[in-house]
């Protein structure tokens, strides 16, 4: 039946941009209409609540479009064997996939697996690999960690063509984390390239090189930052192909991203997506092939609170689901207690069933691209897209990634936005619920396991990636 008849007649009027804008400037008192409605991110770009539909094509986001992501959960417990039977019940219970961070790296948080090959062995004494993606974290000993899971492979009889891999190799993502390289950047560069071709001739599957924007990201920087770091990286693992005498053709497969993301719902979305046509231009100036990139999302570090940790769980929630609607092809929950310590089985439960509730509930597997025909979400990406290209040539004209952090160039343009960010919690600007507002009068007692004491930060650490959050907590605590 026509709606107008259903209506009695009625007609409504046609709706239009113009028409809403001069309605809501009608409504809106006091500050003007850009000031009421458009809000800024911290890289300026103005989001604008509402655009007409965008007709640009639509983005293939996952690397596999109608296949759900990878459910991953973290492994970073200091006991291996009480790291496997973790990696056993969450298997059972719905994950896919296991990242294995090992103390050292840069987003272990003071815990991790012990880096040897014993515990290699220990951790995944039973886990059915065959059907489990596997990732190792960034780490200084990303070269040997290699070497032993292909040795743990070769033990098992396993065909590694067979397996989901990502060895997360990222000498960009451990210097910004650690402050140093297991050798100076010329040894590193000599040496890489033979390294490659070493992996190359045994026949390793998956993401060899990661370009890792998590560490940039939890120490304070912006969306166009983080995103123009991750985009010098994979320059610079292009350029180890080019040294390795491989054909650039080869080398897209084997290059990856891991990407984090937090609360602000819109603009992780738009990150993700702005991600993958970043790549998709990077492929283009290089004459190389599209080809579709695995991309992991972690929820954030920095947006984890100490103070009222319940309310990381809804954090977590929206960061999770937005990573999803942006096409990640796996992703990582931080337990929500993470601040406290090593989490214990409640939280790594909650982080698990995050993502499977996300993935039962929405059906967000089954949608190709989610975000496509949406103005505003289309203006976002590709505004986001255009700083981060120029973050990224900035980079460059410092001469690479590993150059601007040796010579603490990207460090400041880092610390800069980090110090704005924090004038405005405290000047109350912006809001974390449950530690600048609504904050309870008396904390709840935390499970966290016994771990031994904390890996503290190394001396002429680059970053330091402790939560900020904490920090408003601290100051909090300062002025009680």
């Amino acid at each position: 039946m026509n709606l107008a008849k259903l209506l009695g007649g009625i007609e409504f009027p046609s709706a239009n941009y113009d028409l809403w804008h001069s309605l809501a400037e009608k409504a809106v008192s006091g500050p003007s209409f850009e000031d009421a409605l458009i809000s800024k991110t911290e890289d300026g770009i103005g989001v604008d609540p509402v655009l007409g539909r965008s007709n640009a094509p639509s983005l293939l986001p996952r690397q596999k479009p109608n296949m759900p992501w990878h459910f991953v959960q973290r492994l970073d417990d200091t006991d291996p064997v009480r790291a496997n039977r973790q990696a056993l019940e969450d298997i059972d219970q719905g994950a896919t996939g296991l990242s294995l961070v090992f103390e050292g790296a840069p987003n272990a948080f003071g815990h991790g697996l012990p880096s040897t090959p014993e515990a290699l062995d220990a951790v995944l004494a039973d886990v059915p690999i065959n059907r489990t993606h596997l990732r190792i974290d960034a780490h200084p000993l990303s070269r040997a960690m290699a070497d032993w899971f292909v040795a743990y492979l070769a033990k098992r009889s396993v065909d590694p063509s067979k397996l989901s891999l990502s060895f997360g190799i990222d000498p960009a993502a451990v210097f910004a984390g650690t402050g140093r390289l297991s050798m100076s950047i010329e040894a590193l560069q000599a040496s890489m390239p033979q390294s490659l071709a070493h992996f190359f001739a045994i026949g390793v599957p998956g993401v060899l090189l990661e370009a890792d924007g998590r560490v940039y990201h939890n120490a304070g920087a912006t969306e166009a930052q983080e995103l123009g770091a991750m985009l010098a990286s994979a320059a610079a693992h292009l350029r180890l192909f080019e040294d390795a005498r491989q054909a650039l053709v080869y080398a897209a497969p084997h290059i990856g991203f891991a990407v984090s993301v937090d609360q602000d719902q819109f603009l992780s979305i738009a990150k993700i997506r702005a991600l993958r046509m970043l790549w998709s231009r990077m492929l283009e100036v290089s004459s190389i092939p599209f080809s579709p990139v695995a991309i992991h999302a972690e929820t954030s570090w920095r947006m984890l609170t100490a103070a009222d940790p319940e309310t990381n769980i809804l954090r977590s929630t929206i960061a999770c689901l937005s990573a999803a609607v942006g096409g990640a092809d796996s992703i990582s929950v931080l337990p929500h207690t993470i601040s406290h310590g090593l989490p214990g089985g409640f939280a790594r439960r909650i982080a698990r069933n995050t993502q499977l509730l996300i993935a039962a509930e929405s059906h967000l597997a089954i949608v190709a691209d989610p975000a496509s025909g949406s103005g505003s979400m289309e203006a976002l990406t590709r505004a986001l897209c255009e700083r981060a290209w120029n973050e990224f040539r900035a980079i460059e004209r410092e001469g690479g990634i590993l150059r601007s952090l040796a010579a603490g160039a990207l460090q400041q343009r880092i610390v800069a936005a980090q110090a704005q960010r924090s004038v405005q919690f405290r000047d109350g600007q912006r809001q974390i619920v449950g530690t600048t507002v609504y904050r309870l009068g008396e904390e709840r007692s935390v499970e966290t396991l016994a771990a031994g004491t904390r890996t503290p930060p190394k001396d002429g650490a680059v970053f330091c990636t402790k939560l900020e959050s904490s920090r408003i907590d601290e100051w909090l605590g300062e002025r009680k």
